[in-house]
């Protein structure tokens, strides 16, 4: 089943993506951002997103196999 963003619509939102979605906003959650949006929602930006999904990655997060 593919992950579309809640806010904008974009489709097909790629593993890493979810995978951020579910580390920051909760492991539970329905309702996904695409990166633009999720940047938007925490105030940050892609790039500070792209950083962090390397650093869980680095750390072996299972999040982002």
């Amino acid at each position: 089943m593919s992950k579309e963003c809640i806010a904008c619509g974009k489709k097909q939102l790629d593993k890493d993506t979810v995978g951020i979605n579910k580390k920051l906003l909760g492991k539970d959650i329905a309702n996904f951002y695409c990166m633009d949006c999720l940047a938007d929602f925490l105030g940050c930006t892609v790039d500070d997103l792209l950083d962090k999904i390397e650093e869980f990655k680095d750390e072996g997060c299972t999040l982002f196999k």
